[in-house]
């Protein structure tokens, strides 16, 4: 269906006329009004301003033109339901320094730590069909990338986007958690489900793990911790190649406390594979009722108009221009 938005600005249209209803002024063009010219041969025409009907047709279009824009023009269409059930879901990944650790594999290739969690996580992130998903990236504290939103494309793009070291190198758990909670409190109606990726301890920020476990069990938040790293990995040293444990670091036993007290599940994520299985895990989550909803498409049609418009402003200046080639040529405009 189409529309205009600001259907009353079209009321702007007979607004020239009042130029015609003024009292005359009589002016006069002398020296102190000096209109730069292309070149000499143009001079004539600018001192006898263009009575052209032409260009009086082009200015009324081009004002017609420009109302219409100034209505906002608009498209509607069909109405398209939203699901009436889903989950609302805040996502928190660990940027710090230590994801930087290439102990991971993808299509055979080696890579970090958070190479391997956008690979998966895209793929997770495209499921959630009628979910409301958030995003928050943590190091030396949290920031929120995205808030709770059915548009999984731009989360998908915002985690794309995040890099190792984006907000420090170290690791503040706790604020991921208690940013989370602030940003589900006034969602009465939501299940308040916070999935935590991290690959090491608590290192940092303003809340610790334990007072932002006390907020999500009085908040109500069910907290889903994923431990992120190899058991195993060979390293290049001066004695030659080694084995290590390259997540040493990582904390289970808090990550687990945190998830078991709050109704969640931890999980151990050491390569694609069983990254890929928790995901699998979290897709079965209960989803909630929710009032079903409508939205109707919109796109905004001001664009065609407003390019209408300048067109016809375009014209009107080539007038002098056009006039002084045909009278070189030879030939005659008339007006």
């Amino acid at each position: 269906m189409f529309e205009f938005a600001w259907w009353w600005a079209i009321f702007a249209l007979p607004l020239p006329l009042l130029a015609f209803a003024l009292p005359a002024k009589q002016q006069t063009l002398g020296a102190a009004l000096r209109v730069p010219v292309l070149t000499a041969g143009l001079q004539g025409e600018v001192k006898k301003p263009s009575k052209s009907r032409l260009n009086l047709l082009l200015a009324i279009l081009a004002w017609i033109a420009l109302v219409m824009a100034a209505a906002r023009p608009q498209w509607l269409g069909e109405p398209v339901s939203i699901p009436a059930e889903g989950r609302d879901l805040m996502i928190a990944v660990d940027l710090s320094g230590s994801m930087k650790i290439d102990d991971m594999e993808v299509n055979g290739r080696q890579v970090d730590r958070l190479v391997m969690i956008k690979s998966v996580l895209r793929k997770f992130i495209q499921r959630r069909v009628g979910d409301r998903l958030g995003l928050i990236l943590f190091a030396d504290t949290a920031y929120l990338q995205a808030p709770l939103t059915y548009d999984r494309d731009t989360v998908e793009k915002l985690l794309g986007e995040a890099v190792i070291g984006l907000v420090g190198e170290q690791t503040a758990i706790g604020d991921a958690i208690g940013l989370a909670i602030k940003r589900f409190k006034g969602r009465n109606e939501s299940n308040r489900v916070l999935i935590l990726l991290t690959d090491g301890q608590n290192t940092a920020g303003n809340i610790s793990p334990e007072q932002a476990n006390e907020l999500a069990i009085s908040e109500n938040v069910t907290v889903y911790t994923i431990g992120v790293g190899a058991d195993q990995m060979l390293v290049q040293s001066f004695f030659g190649r080694r084995q290590v444990n390259p997540s040493q670091e990582l904390d289970e036993d808090m990550l687990t406390e945190i998830a078991q007290s709050t109704g969640g599940q931890y999980f151990r994520a050491r390569d694609a594979a069983s990254l890929e299985q928790i995901y699998a895990t979290l897709d079965e989550l209960e989803p909630i009722e929710r009032e079903s909803r409508q939205m109707r498409p919109l796109q905004s049609l001001f664009f065609y108009p407003l390019g209408f418009a300048l067109l016809m402003t375009v014209l009107i200046a080539l007038q002098p221009i056009l006039r002084w080639i045909f009278t070189r040529r030879g030939g005659t405009v008339n007006d």
